[in-house]
């Protein structure tokens, strides 16, 4: 699955790499709170880095609000929101696992999975400066990604 990510984001380059810099911090530091258990900074770090995306990021702004949407259910000792969010037909183009949601057993955490992938992607190629850190948790994504494979047919 490192070749799978490899290409997720070789093919999210174009887009993700015109982001500025602030902005790809920002979406740095809301993958790392979210992932250190820091729900509630992350519910923070999602609200100020959501206003800085520009037009035409409906899939990465989706993305964010869904990180945003479990970060604020963990924080209140909820396995998941009670409304969750789900990629649009036109948003899902950009996600790494584009499965039917009826071919998964759990479609929402396959939401939950791609908005991280995605936040992840845009971190690493929109802020160099947090590359190091970020490249720490590439492991996560890779073994997150592994649960998709057989799904995907790449078995």
């Amino acid at each position: 699955m490192e070749k799978f990510l490899d290409a997720y984001l070789e093919r999210m380059k174009p887009v993700f790499e015109r982001l500025p810099e602030k902005t790809g911090h920002g979406i740095a530091s809301v993958f790392l709170a979210y992932r250190f258990g820091l729900y509630q900074k992350a519910v923070r770090e999602c609200a100020g880095v959501l206003p800085q995306l520009p037009e035409g990021s409906a899939a990465l702004v989706k993305a964010i609000a869904i990180v945003s949407a479990y970060a604020e259910a963990f924080a209140n000792s909820q396995v998941r929101p009670d409304q969750p969010l789900a990629f649009s037909p036109e948003e899902r183009s950009s996600v790494a696992v584009d499965l039917p949601r009826e071919s998964v057993d759990d479609a929402d955490t396959l939401e939950l999975d791609n908005a991280l992938v995605m936040v992840y992607a845009a971190a690493i190629l929109a802020s160099p400066d947090d590359e190091d850190a970020l490249e720490e948790h590439r492991k996560y994504i890779v073994i997150m990604l592994e649960t998709y494979k057989k799904a995907l047919g790449l078995t």
